[in-house]
């Protein structure tokens, strides 16, 4: 569907303007987003202007700006997402999960939606080639670590959690998800659910096994670390 086809589609309904408004930005949003993505694909994240992206997605250069303030801004909408995806996901999970099945099913629920989003491959390969897309993304990070931990708070009341463990699990859940995205788009975007145990099953064991009996522990803090004889 074109921008110039959409008043056509969705007319200005007095009674339904509101409404109809948002799915009309919504829409161009989108469109801008999705020329951008394939542009940076195309011809780089550097590479591409702003009037590049406008002039593909049928937009004029000032409406780009109605809806992103910059290139990066725009590729930064992911994480945005990515955060809303994640924080859904959290509280929709039943009030009996423990913390750690709320984990696992959020870190499901993101890669599944990572893996239904048609772009999702050519948003990994431009972050992977490209250090100042990667930078753009990144920078919306602290926003986003916030607002899922914000709902593992809530999550963390439930459990007689304190404001430490939702900040945790926030950080934490976000590392996983985002290690486990990347395992299913470079293994060959297999099957997902194994893809989430794989990467939970690795975590399981990195901390929770027991090192050898010849290899030493680390001191404790403020304790000499023992030497054998």
């Amino acid at each position: 569907m074109s921008l110039q086809h959409l008043n056509e589609v969705i007319p200005d309904a007095p009674d339904a303007l509101p409404t109809l408004q948002l799915r009309k930005q919504q829409f161009v949003r989108d469109a801008i987003w999705d020329a951008a993505i394939d542009l940076f694909a195309e011809k780089g994240f550097d590479e591409t202007t702003v009037d590049d992206i406008a002039r593909a997605a049928g937009v004029s250069r000032r409406s780009f700006f109605r809806y992103f303030a910059s290139k990066n801004d725009l590729m930064a909408h992911a994480m945005l997402s990515y955060g809303t995806i994640l924080t859904a996901a959290i509280d929709s999970c039943p009030p009996g999960f423990t913390l750690r099945e709320v984990l696992q099913a959020t870190v499901l629920e993101v890669v599944k939606a990572s893996a239904a989003h048609p772009r999702t491959p050519k948003i990994m390969a431009i972050l992977a080639e490209h250090p100042g897309a990667q930078a753009a993304e990144m920078s919306r990070l602290p926003e986003v670590q916030h607002q899922v931990g914000e709902a593992f708070a809530r999550r963390c009341r439930l459990c007689g959690e304190d404001g430490l463990a939702a900040s945790l699990l926030a950080g934490l859940t976000l590392q996983v998800a985002g290690v486990a995205v990347r395992c299913w788009y470079e293994q060959g975007q297999g099957d997902i659910p194994q893809t989430v145990d794989l990467v939970l099953g690795k975590l399981n064991h990195l901390l929770c096994t027991e090192p050898d009996s010849g290899t030493r522990r680390p001191a404790k803090s403020g304790a000499p670390a023992r030497t054998r004889k």
